[in-house]
């Protein structure tokens, strides 16, 4: 082959004119490596630096595009395409591409100093257009947004945020039943469970119930995670076996635990009360947990969504908090919250204080009488058949 026809030899050539630099020697010679070769990215990303050095932005963009043509991750042509568009004052664009670009990275400590100073630029670009394109939506729909009850604004709400990059929006994630076609909320509207009022007003009694609990190290408490032996080692190994977070069940997998109900009357009787989800073998499940100070629980997804997970905060020092998907909360004593746990979420106690909070689940509330009565006859013969190796996690 030669010379003027061998891609790598003219690029060889249009190198040395880059490194001696001559971009305009370099340009026709890269020029012609990717007619010879169009199919060779790392050719277009020499002719588009040959062509940024002599200020051909349009040049530029073409060589670019082409490599992003022939593979749209790649990464140093988002971050060459990002640093044009920045450069060109085209800022909506520039952060879309900056943010492809971050996506790819390679680790930091696995790039060169300056390159990764400059996506760490990047990260705070992509950032400040995250904001301030917020802050305009925000701002345009301020008027509309005080006509409307704020309750009404939930979902609007998330799909803006996710619209302009200040969220992310989580899918369920069961270990078990997954019922199609629910809605994926996070925490569910109280609108649903009109009897949370109810359980809230127990809150007095049922505090008085756990901190005497505590206050006399009743037996009944155990560590929440308990994996089985030989378990390699995985994000729950330092919960393992650990009080660091315990459980005291009331109910567990539909049966109710007599010792820990006499003990707690007034608990007992404020769940008896309530509509709870009821799964052969699997519901209702009912539970004190327990955080000790300076405790996170990881992020994790639950079994299924055909449930719901209420939340009775009963002692909650500050520096508590949880996350469902997207949105994080406060607890509040006596206030309770539902929301369904195989969207991803954690809790965590920063605090110097235990935290701790009643849990139980009840149904979800978008699944129909029809099927709820569906479900526990699925499970009554999925459990009969004998094929069902974890049963109890299929709820």
């Amino acid at each position: 082959m030669r010379p003027d026809d061998d891609p790598q030899a003219l690029n060889a050539r249009g190198v040395r004119a880059l490194d001696a630099g001559d971009p305009a020697t370099a340009v026709p010679l890269f020029a012609r490596a990717v007619s010879v070769d169009p199919a060779a990215p790392p050719l277009w990303l020499n002719l588009a630096k040959a062509q940024r050095q002599l200020g051909d932005n349009e040049g530029e963009r073409q060589s670019l595009d082409r490599a992003l043509a022939l593979d749209p991750l790649h990464f140093m042509a988002l971050v060459r395409k990002a640093e044009l568009l920045e450069r060109l004052g085209e800022r909506p664009e520039a952060s879309k591409t900056w943010s492809g670009a971050l996506a790819v990275a390679p680790q930091a400590q696995h790039l060169p100093p300056p390159l990764a100073a400059r996506l760490a630029e990047a990260e705070k670009f992509v950032a400040e257009h995250t904001r301030a394109f917020g802050a305009a939506i925000d701002a345009g729909l301020a008027e509309a947004r005080s006509q409307v009850d704020p309750r009404a604004l939930r979902r609007f709400d998330a799909a803006v945020d996710t619209a302009v990059g200040r969220r992310r929006v989580y899918a369920n994630e069961c270990a078990g039943v997954h019922f199609p076609f629910l809605p994926a909320d996070e925490f569910f509207d109280r609108d649903h469970f009109p009897w949370l009022a109810e359980i809230e007003a127990a809150t007095p009694a049922i505090q008085a119930e756990i901190e005497a609990l505590l206050r006399e190290g009743a037996a009944g408490f155990a560590p929440y995670v308990a994996m089985d032996p030989g378990t390699p080692e995985n994000k729950w190994t330092p919960l393992d076996n650990s009080m660091a977070w315990s459980s005291y069940y009331l109910w567990k997998y539909g049966e109710p635990v007599e010792p820990a109900l006499a003990r707690c009357p007034a608990t007992a009787a404020a769940l008896a009360r309530l509509p709870r989800a009821d799964l052969p073998g699997r519901a209702p499940t009912a539970f004190f947990s327990v955080l000790k100070p300076r405790t996170r629980i990881p992020p994790h997804t639950g079994v299924s969504n055909t449930r719901t997970i209420i939340h009775l905060p009963l002692i909650v020092p500050p520096g508590c908090g949880f996350r469902v998907g997207g949105e994080t909360r406060d607890w509040k004593i006596g206030t309770a919250f539902a929301f369904d746990d195989t969207i991803e979420h954690e809790a965590w106690n920063d605090s110097d204080e235990l935290r701790a909070v009643l849990i139980f689940d009840v149904w979800n509330p978008h699944i129909t009488e029809v099927e709820r009565d569906m479900l526990r006859a699925f499970f009554r013969t999925a459990d009969a058949s004998g094929f069902d190796p974890n049963p109890r996690e299929a709820g």
